[in-house]
């Protein structure tokens, strides 16, 4: 993947950012140059460590180091602001009224089970179990790019964009839009090397309205990333199931 990709990312989102400039009640705007400054060093930093430190004498396949270091990072930042912050990043153990999780959990889980159905249908079968695939999805996704998307860059654009519209007792804004949305393009979107532009927009429209949504308001109505840590590794648990079926 380029160099280049994670600056196309930035740029299909860049619409939405000015339409909620236009539109919202607006905060620092020192926090949008935090959330772009973030989001493309953890980019790079998955990025490059995917090209200089390889496990592939461990016969390891997946981005490991990586994943580890974005971590790092976003713990880094999640310590050095302070609690009430990290409240607001969802790096809490609390949680909002039982009400609203639950509403969150069926909402995620009523998506959950298109998703299945969708991709049992869809899905190649036939493949072969895998440890490291199913300890990889089972753990590193899910904690980083939570932690990464509706943690620290979902706080950020909260601070840019204060939110104005309420569910079941919940602010949301301009922020979780975006979020959502990026979430959708980073995993649809990519230029190849030799400066192939790749866009997919079936996965880019089904990641965001299916798991990117469902995820992002499990985070939201239950209060703290722990839930939409375990939901998005369980999604991706459930492909790799699939898969093998």
């Amino acid at each position: 993947m380029s160099l280049l990709t994670p600056l196309i990312w930035i740029l299909i989102i860049l619409p939405i950012i000015i339409i909620a400039l236009v539109k919202s009640e607006k905060g620092k705007l020192k926090y949008l140059a935090f959330f772009i400054l973030y989001f493309l060093a953890d980019c790079y930093i998955q990025q490059l460590s995917r090209a200089y430190f390889s496990l592939d004498f461990l016969g390891l396949k997946f981005t490991w180091i990586g994943k580890i270091l974005s971590l790092a990072v976003s713990l880094i930042i999640i310590y050095s602001v302070s609690k009430s912050d990290r409240q607001e990043i969802g790096f809490t153990t609390k949680t909002n009224s039982k009400e609203q999780v639950k509403t969150g959990l069926l909402f995620f889980f009523g998506f959950l089970l298109f998703d299945l159905i969708f991709k049992m249908i869809l899905f190649p079968k036939g493949g072969h179990f895998d440890l490291e695939t199913f300890t990889f999805q089972a753990t590193m996704p899910g904690l980083t790019e939570e932690i990464a998307f509706r943690g620290i860059s979902l706080w950020l654009l909260d601070k840019l964009f204060i939110p104005k519209w309420t569910f079941k007792g919940v602010k949301f804004g301009w922020g979780f839009i975006i979020v959502t949305l990026l979430f959708g393009v980073v995993h649809g979107v990519f230029l190849t090397e030799n400066h192939a532009f790749k866009f997919d927009i079936m996965t880019i429209v089904y990641l965001t309205l299916i798991s990117s949504l469902s995820v992002g308001i499990l985070r939201k109505l239950s209060g703290n990333l722990i839930y939409s840590a375990l939901a998005h590794n369980t999604i991706n648990v459930l492909n790799a199931i699939i898969r093998i079926l």
